[in-house]
């Protein structure tokens, strides 16, 4: 399984907000334990997605304190179950971005409905920690889009 839990950047105002979506293929392995029979996304990765949705709106403002980190998760309520395959809308928007930390409020809904809302705290990691010439491709292809 692969961790990237964005496909796709639909609209982005670098360090203000962001919308994307996500579609969970029925296919991935851990749906056949959560829930054997009736299978739902778990809500951590609801939460993860919308994690990395946010971290997306704070890197495309290519500030050189490095890559946004979800190190907190603030409050998060989930309302709803989502079912693999639903096409799953993510909304961040941000409401701090200091030089060392930021915030976002986040929602992520299905057909226009609220599945689960999230507040969360990232940190920033210098890009000299990760492997040379990391790329996000989903943020780079909505840039070059937008370009």
């Amino acid at each position: 399984m692969r961790f990237l839990l964005v496909d796709r950047i639909e609209s982005l105002t670098p360090g203000q907000s962001i919308v994307a979506t996500r579609t969970f293929p029925a296919d991935d392995e851990y749906l056949e334990d959560h829930f054997p029979g009736f299978p739902v996304v778990p809500g951590v990765l609801l939460t993860e997605s919308m994690g990395q949705a946010a971290a997306k709106c704070l890197d495309a403002q290519r500030r050189p304190r490095g890559k946004a980190m979800l190190v907190r998760i603030l409050s998060a309520s989930f309302r709803h179950w989502v079912r693999p395959g639903d096409l799953l809308e993510l909304h961040a928007t941000i409401l701090s971005d200091e030089e060392r930390f930021a915030t976002a409020d986040c929602t992520a809904s299905v057909a226009g409905r609220a599945v689960a809302q999230a507040k969360l705290f990232f940190s920033f990691l210098p890009l000299d920690s990760f492997a040379a010439g990391l790329r996000d491709p989903v943020l780079d292809d909505f840039m070059a889009g937008s370009a």
